[in-house]
């Protein structure tokens, strides 16, 4: 297949540069710190009118681990169905039960709202207890594509792993956490043809006044002056590089 290119974007501008970079599809996110959770209505509907690139929004109530309440797996639903209301292309969702296996129960009642949007299991794969036996649960689920580090932090650390989910071939592998134009080549030549990818950086707040004594996030310091956005210039990189490998190996 001609490989795909995923941008995990934070906002509608990053969408855009996202679209205009040369992305297949993006999946939409709220809150960097937290790993990626649902993002609002709004943000949702502004990213659906632009042009040119598929929208898949996140389905994650929290940030944390995978083992959802009653409660927030009633949000997740509501989501889910908010998300094919606005006319997204597909959702990206992921439960673990308490033991880390796959919650096929709640899994296969999510994709059934999802109706004929599309569903990627993203990296809450990545923190199961049996990656290899997941892969058949996840499959007979009804999903197309799993968002994999290889079981690690990055995709890197995870090289091996990834060889191995694709040689198993049961469900297409997304590579995704720390893929970059550097080590786009590694991951093609050990089958993967889905990359993920935030493609980001650093843009300086327009924010000039600046209280030095107050914080308005919690946990580890972060710079709230710094806006992270998908970098046109990076994606298109992406891009260029991906399509030379299809046209070496076509």
């Amino acid at each position: 297949m001609k490989p795909e290119l995923e941008i995990c974007c934070y906002s509608v501008e990053s969408v855009r540069a996202a679209a205009r970079g040369g992305a297949n599809r993006v999946e939409l996110c709220a809150s960097p710190p937290e790993g990626g959770v649902t993002p609002s209505y709004g943000c949702i509907e502004l990213a659906r009118e632009v042009p040119g690139v598929a929208l898949y929004v996140i389905i994650r109530p929290r940030g944390g681990d995978f083992c959802y309440s009653r409660e927030e797996f009633r949000c997740m639903k509501r989501d889910v169905l908010a998300a094919q209301k606005l006319g997204a292309d597909g959702v990206v969702l992921g439960i673990l039960t308490p033991e880390g296996n796959i919650d096929q129960d709640r899994t296969r009642e999510l994709v059934e709202l999802a109706g004929g949007m599309d569903v990627t299991f993203h990296r809450a794969f990545d923190m199961c207890s049996d990656p290899m036996g997941a892969l058949e649960v996840i499959r007979d689920c009804g999903i197309r594509r799993i968002l994999s580090s290889g079981t690690r932090n990055t995709v890197n650390e995870g090289m091996q792993v990834l060889a191995e989910l694709v040689r198993a071939g049961r469900v297409p592998i997304m590579a995704g956490s720390g893929v970059n134009a550097d080590n786009l080549d590694a991951l093609y030549r050990i089958g993967i043809r889905q990359f993920h990818s935030s493609a980001s950086k650093a843009f300086p707040s327009p924010m000039q006044y600046r209280n030095p004594h107050i914080q308005m996030g919690k946990g580890a310091r972060i710079d709230e002056y710094a806006v992270m956005q998908a970098d046109e210039a990076l994606i298109g990189e992406m891009r260029r590089r991906l399509d030379r490998l299809y046209q070496q190996g076509s």
